[in-house]
């Protein structure tokens, strides 16, 4: 290799030929695809090994649950000494790769958690299943937790902030927006099947850190971190996509620009790709290919691994540099369309008719296309994948749990932090709130109790002033007595003399 040539990973051979990668094109992204049980996971794994053999940290999803094999070295098989003879390699050397596990449940690994703020209202409502409307409620509620200061780390905290808008409402509605109590119930009832699927172990803190995916071991080798996201998969594959898309868009806004280095700073494997894309609405579509478009600037290289390219949205496939190709069957029309697509997607070799080809790959063979040291594609050439160094199948519980045991992240993640957050501060409102109506409950009822007792004081003293003892009455009665005898006495008088009568 001369001074201006990039390190490079051996994929295979043909016919006496070695076929590698320039690892300086890495982070122009590559794509891995074939039917099942074509070699896809084997052709991942030697990737994986030769990126931490170069001193470049490795991310990985572990869909099937094999990929723990990283972590010891290969077992010794004849077909294995085969194809090293077969290809030619000289320097094969049985060994593990330096491996973290992560899970997203925390049972097979590290526990991997975010904040619903660190996920964001577009991935959220896609992995809630929204609509336009309450996507747009949705959206609200970060604004609002933004402008009020209040943190939503967890899934209670987006429950507490919804139920909060929902009550106040009427004030909210000039600032956000009309905030509908039909479309909070419909986020509230998808949440609650959010956290049936265990989102709600995925949502909190403490978060992971993003370096410490990116960290090297003591040899200097890059630590390959293996998330297993087989429980993920089958209780909610959109729950594996907004966390693996989270992923890269925090790599994205995280990492610096490093422009074109001779090796990447992080390669990320997308296994089963379809699933990022199979229900993604065009919004997050329109993410993912920016992302893609711009990581690369960071350092970072994506490899997407599925069934088909078809699998890959156009926009997204165009930029993949690194194309791995392993046997397609061509059962049906459909089929057969899609090979042919697939033929031409890749640089043409005069020797070799590759929409033919791909149907008669065996296990371990594949046609393969990089870029070469200037950019430009390769020819496509037939290629036997070279075996991996370390184990091929999962590691046993008990090999697994003695490799947890010396990460150096054990007891940084397992124990969750429940720190003060939206939940919290609008549960110290409605106190103090309940405080100030009990308080003023209080002071009413005092008050009304006092003017009640004035108005029985003041009712008594009237009944009190019309009261009379039977003297006071005996004495009125004689007075008004004596008063109307004088009065008929002075009236007669009066009228005698008016009459002239005596």
């Amino acid at each position: 290799m001369s001074d201006s040539e990039s390190p490079r990973i051996l994929i295979g051979g043909a016919e006496g030929a070695h076929i590698s990668l320039a690892t300086r094109m890495a982070n122009r992204h590559g794509m891995i695809a074939g039917a099942t049980g074509t070699g896809k996971t084997v052709t991942l794994q030697v990737l994986a090994e030769g990126f931490s053999r170069l001193g470049v940290p490795v991310f990985m999803s572990d869909v099937k649950g094999d990929l723990s094999g990283l972590a010891a070295e290969a077992r010794p098989h004849p077909k294995i000494d085969e194809r090293i003879q077969s290809i030619g390699i000289a320097d094969y050397k049985a060994q593990p790769s330096p491996t973290v596990f992560w899970d997203l449940y925390g049972e097979k690994g590290h526990p991997i958690r975010t904040t619903v703020s660190e996920i964001g209202p577009l991935l959220l409502s896609n992995l809630l299943e929204l609509n336009d409307t309450q996507t747009g409620v949705l959206y609200s509620c970060f604004r609002i937790a933004d402008d009020n200061g209040m943190l939503l780390l967890d899934l209670k905290d987006l429950r507490s902030m919804l139920s909060w808008m929902s009550d106040n409402a009427r004030d909210l509605q000039g600032e956000y927006g009309n905030i509908a109590a039909a479309s909070v119930g419909a986020i509230q009832r998808r949440l609650l099947v959010l956290e049936e699927q265990g989102a709600d172990q995925f949502l909190g803190e403490p978060a992971l850190s993003i370096a410490d995916l990116m960290q090297l071991d003591f040899s200097g080798n890059g630590v390959i971190s293996v998330l297993d996201v087989t429980r993920v998969v089958s209780r909610g594959p959109r729950l594996y996509a907004t966390f693996l898309l989270w992923l890269l868009a925090e790599l994205f806004e995280t990492l610096p620009e490093v422009g074109d280095p001779d090796r990447p700073k992080l390669v990320f494997f997308f296994d089963e790709a379809h699933l990022l894309f199979d229900t993604a609405p065009r919004a997050l579509l329109e993410k993912v290919e920016q992302v893609v478009r711009l990581i690369r600037s960071k350092g970072v290289g994506v490899f997407f691994i599925s069934q088909s390219p078809a699998d890959i949205p156009p926009d997204v496939l165009g930029q993949l540099g690194c194309k791995i190709q392993h046997a397609l069957r061509a059962f049906t029309p459909k089929d057969q369309k899609a090979i042919k697509i697939v033929a031409e997607s890749f640089r043409p070799n005069p020797g070799l008719d590759t929409g033919q080809v791909i149907t008669e790959l065996g296990i371990g063979e594949a046609l393969v296309s990089v870029l070469d040291e200037k950019g430009a594609p390769t020819p496509v050439e037939r290629t036997l994948v070279r075996p991996p160094e370390s184990r091929i199948g999962p590691l046993s519980d008990a090999e697994r749990k003695e490799k947890m045991d010396r990460s150096p992240f054990k007891g940084r993640y397992e124990t969750a932090i429940d720190r003060e957050s939206a939940y919290e501060m609008l549960k110290k409102r409605a106190e103090e709130a309940a405080k100030r109506a009990e308080a003023e409950r209080i002071a009413a009822e005092k008050t009304a109790a006092e003017e009640k007792q004035r108005k029985e004081e003041a009712r008594e003293k009237a009944r009190q002033s019309r009261r009379q003892s039977p003297i006071e009455a005996a004495m009125t009665s004689a007075a008004r007595s004596i008063g109307s005898q004088l009065g008929r006495k002075l009236v007669r008088g009066i009228l005698g003399s008016l009459l002239g009568k005596k």
